[in-house]
């Protein structure tokens, strides 16, 4: 009777492609994760902000480029069985006098952040974040001035464009702005995203609904990892 000999390399590489194949069929991918730098330069303050999304999960873990764990949330009852898609959630945002912005920056170090969970039917879900810690200057805004009163009907916001990045180098990606105004009181919002190009935007008069009223605004610089730096300023509608 003939005797066949199977190579041990040949049935390892066997059971591994096996491993792979089921793992490939019990995980899946956050549709969308992210970590990055807000700093407020008016305010003079920094934080992180997290986003996330993908399929309905119940668990979920973050850890940073060490491999320690930063966050770890995990459902419970009726929301676990119902599951979380969207997250949203920002650090609290200390003063850089009280917290030295190196300070801060040696809290969360660059590199590749892992986000791992469990969907709500027993499925691995995981996600990467690459942060860094460029962080673009504040726009200097050129109109409307501080306070001042403006033509609600010809409103143009003006700010130069963004190339050096806090630290001082002109190395930096700009991916784009965001405007956004704010009526203070009732609240009323208008938020329009930009390409890098564009270094103004005219604020469509159908927006202000009470005149003689303070209004807020900000312009966003954000670079292409996702950071970004606000400069905040307000007017009032006449």
């Amino acid at each position: 009777m003939p005797v066949f000999l199977i190579p041990v390399g040949a049935l390892v590489f066997a059971s591994t492609t096996r491993e792979l194949w089921a793992k490939e069929q019990t995980e899946i991918p956050f549709s969308s994760a992210k970590l990055r730098i807000e700093l407020n330069a008016a305010d003079n303050d920094v934080g992180v902000q997290v986003l996330l999304d993908g399929e309905p999960w119940r668990w979920l873990r973050i850890e940073g480029p060490d491999g320690r764990k930063i966050l770890d949330i995990k459902s419970s009852r009726s929301l676990t069985r119902q599951g979380l898609t969207e997250l949203f959630f920002e650090s609290s945002e200390p003063s850089l006098d009280e917290v030295p912005l190196a300070e801060f920056l040696g809290r969360f170090p660059e590199g590749e952040y892992e986000f791992e969970g469990k969907t709500i039917d027993g499925k691995d879900i995981r996600g990467k974040a690459t942060f860094t810690h460029v962080i673009p200057v504040g726009p200097v805004i050129v109109s409307p001035q501080e306070g001042a009163s403006v033509d609600p009907n010809n409103l143009v916001i003006e700010w130069e464009p963004v190339t050096r990045t806090i630290a001082g180098s002109s190395d930096i990606v700009m991916m784009g702005y965001q405007v956004t105004v704010e009526q203070v009181e009732p609240v009323r919002v208008l938020s329009i995203d930009l390409p890098a190009s564009v270094t103004s935007v005219k604020i469509p008069q159908e927006f202000f609904v009470q005149h003689n009223t303070l209004h807020k605004f900000e312009v966003l610089a954000i670079e292409v990892g996702g950071n970004q730096t606000i400069t905040e300023r307000s007017f009032m509608p006449q």
